[in-house]
């Protein structure tokens, strides 16, 4: 390894490298990732569906579970105050 001033100039170009070479494959499997949703598209598929599928699938069943209820939760107390006012009328 050759050092310049202290750094080992052959090490930082193989992280560079490496790195490089990893963000290649990154935007390759993105390409991919893209395409797949073109061809459910293409397929009829709602993108924001399946997108949202794919959000929920990555968190575990209580985190889950913990969302629905809340999200019902504050559904039902937005849909209270118009009830009260529609009684009211």
């Amino acid at each position: 390894m050759t050092d310049v001033v202290g750094i080992a100039g052959d090490r930082i170009r193989s992280i560079v490298k490496r790195i490089e070479h990893i963000e290649e494959e990154i935007k390759a499997l993105n390409e991919g990732k893209k395409e797949v949703f073109q061809e459910a598209k293409g397929e009829g598929f709602d993108l924001k569906v399946i997108k949202e599928i794919i959000r929920l699938r990555k968190q575990d069943k209580d985190e889950r579970d913990e969302h629905e209820s809340l999200l019902d939760l504050y559904l039902s107390a937005m849909a209270s105050p118009e009830t009260e006012r529609s009684k009211a009328a």
